[in-house]
């Protein structure tokens, strides 16, 4: 295996660019299979996140398009990825690799406007670079033909899997000529994957630098024990952020969008510096919310699965899975944000009681223990704390207890099957549990006097049974 980008076969306009951007050395993924690329074989490459694979085809792929031009509406070479991050992250790769060419470029994906896209379509492309579903709602506009399409690039397949993609990926391939150069690259590897394999590509090389589903040894994995209450929970969080060593920036994991939301306000409250970043959010705003955490205008992004696989951020120091992910998968690509270039990183995954089945499937996915962290109390904090968290303070719940709403039917019970008196019951107020409500609120529930509310009921009671009255019908009155 080489050791300089040099001795790949590589174009000495591919080799200068690489050089400017400061890499010297090809990574494990690249060294493999660059040489096989170059060579216009169909390819299978399989390797953890954060291993260089987006350079391992956008580097060869340059070479390549060095010769020919492109034609209106003809794309050359096609790029699928499963989400608009990851295929801006590819088109920031060619932009970067590919300045000494004079190649024209296309990002066909949601949030931006087919008229601005129309326009480089018209002028023709060498690279396209799609998502699925935008890519086939222009199809069927008439302003793409991919008869023309040279070299086939599927990125994380296993995502495109997850994300219910496999249809629109066959309605891409079948309008493709079938003299072309197709790769696919993945970070895990299962039965579905190699069924698409062989539909779509000709006697492939395969490139397996690293088990299956493997971390990174550059990473710093811990447990933490927390509550499943969501303030202790994000108390935790807080702790373990302000206790974290050396933490520069910090990518926040939650499993659902509402709770991204609602994380990054709380920190925001909490005086961090933090942004949100979910599928739910416009374009526009992912676009600045990702520059910002990018150029250090923000330290914490609290981000849902949609950003998993979508980041390049070589300087990531920490990944917090705020929640253990459901799909095993996803725990690999989340903290692959860390720890890449061969930098150290670091990642927690706060586990509540609730997650242990979640836990035993990364822990076997990934065959390794991870310790867990030694936290006495962890995510406990005074009620002032909890109380700011949510932004306000908390009032009484309106609901009685069980225990309450005995409390108040017992002392009537036992008045109805006592004679009646006139002499006056004492005013004194029934025992009640200050903790459940306040004394105020529990007097305008509770009779002042007894004899004031059932002497001129019927003797059976209000509802034609001997049973006890009901709580909420005993509320005092204004006799004459």
């Amino acid at each position: 295996m080489t050791d300089t980008f040099s001795g790949l076969g590589l174009s000495s306009k591919v080799t200068d660019a690489v050089t400017a951007a400061g890499y010297t050395k090809p990574t494990e993924i690249q060294a493999q299979a660059i040489p096989h690329l170059l060579e216009k074989k169909d390819l299978i490459g399989i390797a953890q996140t954060g291993t260089g694979k987006t350079a391992s085809f956008v580097l060869p792929m340059l070479t390549i398009l060095e010769n020919g031009r492109a034609r209106a509406r003809m794309p050359r070479t096609l790029i699928l990825e499963p989400t608009r991050e990851l295929a801006a992250q590819v088109a920031e790769n060619f932009e970067k690799y590919g300045k000494n060419h004079r190649l024209s470029m296309a990002l066909i994906i949601g949030g931006v406007s087919f008229e601005d896209q129309n326009k480089k379509l018209d002028r023709g492309v060498d690279v396209l670079i799609a998502t699925p579903g935008r890519l086939l709602d222009q199809i069927e506009r008439g302003k793409i033909m991919l008869n023309g399409v040279e070299i086939l690039v599927i990125d994380e397949a296993d995502r495109m899997l997850d994300m219910g993609f496999i249809d629109d990926i066959e309605k891409i391939v079948n309008r493709l000529p079938p003299r072309r150069q197709t790769m696919l690259f993945s970070a895990t590897m299962d039965a579905q994957i190699e069924r698409l394999t062989k539909k779509f590509l000709r006697d492939p090389v395969h490139v397996q630098v690293s088990r299956a589903a493997s971390t990174a040894d550059t990473i710093d994995q811990r447990l933490v024990k927390v509550s499943s209450k969501p303030d202790e929970k994000r108390a935790a969080l807080r702790e373990r952020i302000d206790a974290a060593e050396g933490l520069t920036n910090a990518i926040i994991f939650c499993n659902r969008k509402r709770d991204v939301a609602t994380l990054a306000r709380s920190l925001q409250r909490h005086g961090y510096s933090a942004g949100a970043l979910h599928g739910d959010m416009d374009q526009k705003s992912r676009m600045e919310t990702l520059d910002a955490f990018k150029t250090d205008r923000l330290t914490l992004l609290v981000a849902s699965d949609v950003a998993a696989r979508g980041l390049d951020i070589p300087a990531v120091s920490h990944v917090f899975n705020f929640d253990v992910p459901v799909h095993a998968e996803d725990y690999v690509h989340r903290i692959g944000r860390t720890g890449r270039a061969g930098r150290k990183g670091a990642a927690y995954t706060f586990v509540a009681p609730a997650d242990g089945k979640y836990l035993e499937t990364i822990l076997k996915l990934i065959q390794k223990p991870i310790d867990w962290l030694e936290t006495p109390k962890a995510g406990r904090k005074p009620a002032e704390e909890t109380e700011a968290d949510e932004g306000k303070v908390k009032r009484p719940s309106r609901r009685r207890t069980t225990a309450s709403a005995k409390e108040s039917v017992e002392p009537a019970a036992e008045t109805k099957s006592a004679p009646a008196s006139t002499e006056p019951v004492s005013e004194k107020p029934v025992r009640e549990n200050s903790a459940e409500a306040k004394p105020k609120q529990e007097s305008r529930r509770r009779p002042k006097k007894v004899e004031e509310t059932i002497e001129d009921g019927p003797e059976d009671g209000p509802f034609g049974s001997a049973g006890p009255i009901p709580a909420f019908l005993l509320r005092p009155v204004r006799t004459t």
